[in-house]
């Protein structure tokens, strides 16, 4: 690299980071305005944090990875990521969002110039909501090529019958991204395969109905029936048979975006504890002087740092259109255990206190406990990493 190409790599690098300086200054300048209170009271009575959600499609964050073509604001992963670490960073809950950021990038990649014409600027500015994407199924989970929810063809396009289950947040979204077979397993040469993608139209397809799910957190997820779902033949994104492979591809940004979730997390407890530890005094001194209470913290601290650093490179080999498969599943095993050990320092810091709703302590607590299962368990990361990674024999 010649002097002019350093230069030019630097000055890159410095227009980056005033970037997502400026990106961190918005979300929490919006965040300031939707403070703990806000957020107890929305997990209290279990709904939809409308108004943050508004808030922040104003400022065309959501459409931050649909191209400037579109409507959108042109940018990377890591730009992105910035947004969901910066919320739940906040004491914010990234959840009812992080979906409209990744979800439209299959259409994105695989779907018509003239579906993504249809749909591209309208979910950039936020009057159009992909955030449901219909995949797991009751008796399927993980094993997504085992599913059963079939669409098929007609002669104006197709008729779905099935079911799928944990689907959050369909009440609120426009438009759904569904998996569904095509072709039975039985007739193709490798189960992946006969597995179509289709974009729904919620406010249109008639035959679809929910029964919301209680959970442990608010995350108002659903099971979702699809009974003689009528879809036209223009609601297939890409090829007929080879959805699976188009789902894949937008696991790495969605595992990526993930990690940055829970390193926000983890900074919030490690605050959180660290002041606590500081101000709680007991026996005359603050508890923070005590080792066993000082320690974890710093532990704590640490891991979500290091599990940062494999969130960046994740994020800068995705962006970079490199494979980054191993890197992604990585910083999101990394992360969530990451915030799941601050979760459990921070409430242990607390003592009693965190155990009331009025510290957030336990709702913090309850919400980063999902990503140790969700979008993916950390036990099958681990068995990606020993087969794909480590060439060791399949697990499962």
């Amino acid at each position: 690299m010649n002097l002019a190409e350093e230069n030019a790599a630097h000055n890159d690098t410095a227009a980056k980071a005033e970037l997502r300086r400026d990106l961190r200054g918005l979300v929490e300048q919006i965040c300031a305005d939707y403070p703990d209170a806000y957020w107890r009271e929305v997990d209290a009575a279990r709904r939809y944090p409308e108004e943050f959600v508004a808030a922040l499609t104003g400022t065309g964050c959501l459409g931050a990875l649909v191209p400037e073509e579109y409507g959108g604001l042109g940018l990377g992963l890591g730009d992105a990521s910035v947004l969901l670490e910066a919320i739940n960073a906040g004491g914010g809950n990234a959840g009812p969002v992080h979906a409209q950021l990744y979800t439209m990038g299959s259409v994105l990649r695989h779907g018509s110039e003239e579906q993504k014409r249809r749909y591209l600027p309208g979910i950039a500015e936020g009057t159009l909501r992909l955030q449901a994407f219909g995949v797991t199924e009751p008796t399927a989970g993980t094993d997504t090529t085992s599913i059963t929810t079939t669409a098929r063809r007609t002669d104006d396009g197709y008729v779905v019958n099935g079911q799928k289950v944990f689907i959050s947040r369909v009440q609120h979204s426009d438009l759904m991204l569904l998996l569904a077979r095509t072709t039975p397993r039985e007739q193709v040469a490798r189960k992946s395969d006969g597995l179509s993608l289709f974009l729904v139209d919620l406010r249109e397809a008639e035959g679809v109905s929910l029964r919301p799910l209680r959970t442990m957190m608010n995350h108002e997820t659903n099971e979702v029936f699809f009974s003689d779902v009528h879809l036209p033949a223009d609601a297939l994104v890409g090829e007929e048979g080879k959805g699976f492979r188009y789902v894949l591809d937008g696991m790495n940004a969605e595992r990526i975006l993930i990690a940055a979730e829970c390193i926000g997390d983890g900074r919030w407890f490690v605050r959180r504890a660290s002041k606590y530890a500081s101000e709680r005094e007991v026996f005359g001194r603050p508890i923070g002087r005590n080792q066993g209470v000082q320690f974890p913290i710093a532990r704590a601290h640490v891991h979500v740092e290091a599990a940062d650093l494999m969130r960046w490179k994740a994020a800068d080999l995705f962006d970079a259109g490199e494979s980054c498969g191993a890197e992604a599943n990585m910083a999101k095993l990394l992360a969530a255990d990451a915030s799941w050990e601050a979760a459990d320092v921070a409430l242990q810091t607390h003592g009693g206190y965190g155990f009331t709703a009025e510290y957030d302590i336990e709702r913090k607590f309850r919400e980063t406990r999902l990503y140790q299962v969700a979008p993916i368990s950390t036990n099958l990361i681990l068995s990606y990493v020993g087969e794909h990674v480590l060439g060791m024999p399949r697990s499962f």
